[in-house]
């Protein structure tokens, strides 16, 4: 099975790419799955059908679903639910229901990865597409196994055994229910599940993540600095995809500055993400509505190439720390050793090789740091941060 996920800062049109990578998967007789995971669904919208919690076919290997927090939990959470509902409705709380409260935050990124990791235990599909929420929730959902092994391993143990120690003085007196063992054996499940789903995410072979942008500045600085946490989470960027590029064949005029400006971004997207595929997408005539004209925006981006195979699988970029410094690795296929030039400007690196650039977003731990040195061999750009901190 293959796990694609688009992100990407809102409004870029990921999902009508999500929804156009689906309907191209299709049609080549793979049998694809497009989810969303955004609280804020648009995926239903974008392919011109209601859906629902639950996969919708809409054509023969295409189906369709929008990931729903309360729907998950009541289908598949048992004693924890009933664990909560008990615990809230012990103090008669009246302004919201149960089921809005058992819906805690977080809980859209947990139940998108039980649900995902359903399918691919099942082996239902062939591929599946994810439309993530914009990028800091699409972060977000990628680190929640981690964030929750961390609790796990740390907490969990103590509290377990603190839970049964305390359940019988403290019950009685406050008039709250202290979860039993039953509920912190499911939560232990759950956990078990996210660690499995950590180990699909991270496994390169099975899952890509591809970043929609649009030439604008905004844009791209905010998919440079996600493409970087990306890479330090070492999860596979396996492309790129620029959205809305004005054609060409569009007459100058109105249009003569707009082309100019995004000549120059596009530029600056190949300066960013080089050695990453750019797919680009042609901003169409009308609104990218329902599946005829989802399936000419796939053929715009993939023409002949297989949209669910696995385009790029090398890690680019990779923090280390080492002593009392930290190791900046860049991967830089074809580069010269002696063409290589570094400068820095605020939180950004520029690398030249030849006539190539690029332009890299420093991760943030590392932006009070200066830089101490650097090496570039067998085609990696090694930095070394440490030191004063930099002066701005």
């Amino acid at each position: 099975m293959r796990i694609i996920l688009y992100t990407g800062k809102g409004g870029v049109g990921k999902t009508s790419v999500a929804a156009a990578t689906a309907v191209k998967c299709a049609k080549k007789g793979i049998r694809t799955l497009v989810v969303s995971t955004d609280a804020a669904h648009s995926l239903g919208d974008s392919l011109d059908r209601k859906l629902s919690p639950e996969p919708v076919e809409l054509a023969e290997n295409l189906w369709a679903q929008e990931i729903d927090s309360t729907h998950e939990v009541e289908s598949g959470w048992g004693k924890v639910q009933q664990y909560l509902t008990t615990l809230f409705t012990s103090k008669t709380l009246k302004d919201i229901t149960t089921e809005e409260l058992t819906v805690f935050p977080g809980m859209d990124e947990l139940v998108s990865l039980l649900r995902i990791l359903r399918y691919y235990r099942g082996n239902t599909f062939d591929v599946i597409i994810i439309d993530c929420a914009p990028t800091g929730e699409t972060l977000a959902l990628l680190s929640f196994p981690e964030m929750f092994r961390w609790w796990m391993d740390k907490l969990f143990p103590i509290k377990r055994k603190a839970i049964k120690i305390v359940r019988p003085v403290v019950e009685p007196i406050i008039g709250i229910p202290m979860p039993g063992d039953n509920v912190l054996a499911e939560v232990e499940n759950i956990y078990n599940q996210l660690d499995e789903m950590k180990r699909i995410l991270s496994d390169r072979n099975i899952t890509s993540i591809r970043i929609v942008v649009n030439p604008e500045k905004m844009v791209i600085r905010e998919a440079q600095r996600s493409f970087t946490y990306l890479n330090i989470y070492d999860f596979n960027i396996d492309a790129v995809i620029v959205n809305r590029v004005i054609p060409d064949g569009v007459k100058d005029g109105y249009f003569s500055a707009w082309k100019d400006i995004q000549k120059k971004y596009r530029q600056d997207i190949a300066d960013a993400f080089s050695p990453l595929p750019i797919l680009n997408v042609p901003l169409f005539e009308r609104e990218v509505v329902g599946t005829d004209i989802l399936a000419r925006m796939g053929d715009e981006i993939f023409a002949d190439t297989d949209p669910a195979a696995i385009m790029y699988n090398h890690r680019i970029q990779q923090v280390r720390k080492y002593g009392d410094e930290y190791l900046f690795a860049i991967y830089m296929p074809f580069a010269e050793k002696n063409e290589v030039d570094l400068n820095r400007k605020g939180d950004e690196l520029i690398v030249r090789a030849g006539r190539v650039k690029r332009t890299i977003t420093i991760p943030r731990t590392l932006i009070p740091l200066n830089i101490k040195g650097a090496k570039f061999e067998n085609e990696t750009l090694t930095i070394r941060f440490g030191g004063e901190k930099h002066e701005k």
